[in-house]
């Protein structure tokens, strides 16, 4: 896959570059540790023009691991939402993901940097996991312990974990993993959140051992308003398998549904299940226009 091309422009340190002239130090403790932080953001077509779903949110949970990772930074939510769209007009780009990450400086030490650097870029990419049922797995690996590491921040050197699961389950035949928390309950996929449906509920695991997802979140909203409980909780994955359904959700996978858990298929066709509906309320949601997509018109 090209993420760029030779007009591609892209955002680094208050400079707007070409794609293929924009460089790094490797000397960066990011690049050696994983101490970097970043965001996935989508920007929807709405009749030609670019809008970007939920920017404010992201760019609040960006700030935040920027925090949580002791990453000075000073760039604000209407800073960084105002530079996205700028990138997406620069590129001519009206349905796209969006790319930002905040990467320390030059320390081949473990301490505190007092330098941090900020790259966005854009491209045109299909929902992450295709638009087929997927045959997931559940993983031998583990998400991280919450004592151990921030989980809740969108941290570099977390997607080790979510490479080694992809990996395992792609080499076995499987499309997606879905990984367990440190007591065995199911914790998220790879890079997405995790529901699960019975008898018109729909299940999925509560914060503290997964990323607080902002599809997850909105999601929810969807089921809450379609009339549908929705009852965070914790559960072995022996509870998931013969269920009515179930579906991953995330800003690049958007909502994905989940056909096979270890060879065992769910109950209902997914056009049957309350991940549909869901599914078919969401792409109405995002393709609204956002309020910042007024104002940067």
């Amino acid at each position: 896959m090209m993420y760029y091309g030779s007009n591609t422009t892209v955002f680094l340190d208050g400079q707007w570059l070409k794609a293929s002239e924009a460089s790094a130090s490797l000397y960066s403790q990011s690049m050696h540790y994983g101490s970097g932080v970043f965001e996935g953001i989508r920007a929807y077509d709405v009749d030609g023009v670019p809008s970007v779903f939920k920017a404010e949110a992201h760019y609040e949970r960006l700030l935040s691991s920027a925090a949580v990772m002791h990453m000075p930074f000073d760039y604000s939510v209407d800073e960084l939402t105002a530079l996205t769209y700028e990138l997406l007009e620069r590129n001519q780009l009206t349905d796209a993901y969006i790319r930002p990450l905040i990467y320390l400086g030059e320390n081949m030490g473990l301490g505190p940097v007092d330098q941090s650097h900020l790259f966005l870029c854009a491209w045109e990419w299909g929902r992450y996991l295709g638009d087929k049922s997927l045959n997931v797995m559940v993983s031998s690996y583990e998400r991280p312990n919450p004592r151990s590491v921030p989980v809740a921040a969108k941290v570099t050197g977390h997607y080790t974990n979510s490479i080694l699961a992809t990996t395992e389950a792609k080499r076995k035949g499987f499309d997606e993993a879905l990984l367990l928390d440190e007591n065995g309950s199911v914790a998220e996929g790879s890079g997405a959140n995790f529901f699960f449906e019975q008898d018109e509920v729909l299940y999925t695991p509560p914060l503290g051992n997964i990323l607080p997802g902002i599809t997850r979140e909105t999601v929810m909203n969807i089921a809450r308003g379609l009339g549908y409980e929705v009852v965070e909780a914790y559960f072995p994955p022996e509870k998931v398998k013969g269920t009515d359904g179930a579906f991953f959700t995330g800003t690049a996978v958007e909502v994905a549904g989940i056909g096979l858990l270890d060879g065992n298929p769910f109950r209902l066709p997914w056009e049957e299940t309350i991940g549909y509906q869901v599914a078919k309320v969401y792409q109405n949601l995002v393709r609204q226009p956002s309020k910042t997509q007024l104002v940067n018109t």
